[in-house]
């Protein structure tokens, strides 16, 4: 298949650029690397520097016609959606707009990255499945469950066959510290430059907030999978495992430590701070459905996950 990645030079886009190659579909990246990186960018695909936003990108899914469209490009920072929501809309609802109005009538189907970590909000049902009625708090989560709404028009309109993966908080190789969905690379940062790390957190949880983490080499399995399935639905990826922040802070830095052979007891205590704006207290994403239709489950745990991704991060850098 002739594939178009949008975000294939980030973090999760370049693995699934990866994942899809290896399997031998032919792959197109659309990048405009305000946050990828060019060296991210299988060799073996064809990469354009464009922004998702502009007119350039329109007339390259007419000339290319490829059979399918991954969408990973986004503004991907909750605090930045709080700060800015225009510019977060303009982004998230008006480039995958754009790229939309480009593709109807031509593609076969459209696999669109959703957020099941911000979507569902403050939700009262944990693991949380996709049955849940979404209550989304930030202008993140908002453009994010708006898209999806767009799909299910675009799908009615034009017979453009999609599906939705909604994502927990994804880890690993090539993750940039940026935004609370970087938080491992974040702590991984400061571990590396010795410095104490924050722990965001709400009234009497000093242990910080529960998120489900999930690898990003299970995830681009996921992507694989969602060529073939998942027509119409909307899928959880995760774990359904919660895990507080502060023992994925305490794992990190022990795993750090077993690599390093270094002491690393003076960042071991990190600085507490209040929950920012659009934060939620608790996050955690039932899988059964991922299971059942795409046939897929993560295999890599948590302490697994963490000493590949931290064998990535020390290449070149000092022990």
């Amino acid at each position: 298949m002739k594939i178009m990645v949008t975000g294939g030079a980030g973090f999760i886009g370049s693995h699934v650029v990866d994942k899809y190659i290896e399997n031998g579909h032919e792959v197109i990246v659309v990048d405009n690397l305000s946050s990828g990186k060019i060296e991210n960018v299988n060799k073996n695909a064809r990469f354009y520097k464009i922004d998702i936003r502009s007119e350039e990108l329109v007339n390259l899914i007419q000339r290319e016609s490829p059979e399918i469209i991954n969408h990973h490009a986004a503004q991907i920072s909750v605090p930045d959606s709080v700060r800015d929501p225009i510019y977060d809309a303009d982004i998230n609802i008006k480039g995958l707009l754009n790229i939309l109005e480009a593709a109807k009538s031509r593609i076969e189907k459209f696999i669109f990255i959703s957020s099941g970590g911000a979507i569902y909000g403050d939700a009262t049902e944990y693991p949380t499945s996709e049955n849940y009625s979404p209550k989304p708090l930030s202008p993140y989560a908002i453009s994010k469950l708006t898209s999806e709404h767009y799909l299910h028009y675009y799908k009615h309109q034009y017979g453009m066959e999609f599906t939705v993966l909604r994502y927990s908080n994804i880890y690993g190789p090539r993750q940039i510290p940026h935004g609370e969905a970087g938080v491992v690379a974040i702590f991984m940062e400061n571990v590396v430059n010795n410095k104490v790390s924050n722990l965001y957190h709400f009234p009497g949880e000093e242990e910080g907030m529960i998120r489900d983490y999930c690898f990003v080499g299970d995830v681009a399995e996921a992507n694989l999978l969602a060529l073939q399935k998942g027509n119409g639905e909307a899928i959880n990826i995760g774990t359904g495992k919660e895990v507080r922040t502060l023992r994925l802070y305490l794992d990190l830095i022990e795993a750090y430590a077993d690599i390093t052979g270094k002491d690393c007891n003076h960042v071991k205590d990190p600085i507490r701070a209040q929950a920012r704006p659009g934060d939620i207290p608790r996050s955690c994403l039932r899988i059964q459905k991922a299971k059942e239709i795409l046939g897929w489950e993560p295999r890599t745990d948590l302490k697994k996950g963490l000493m590949t991704t931290w064998e990535w991060r020390l290449k070149g850098v000092e022990a």
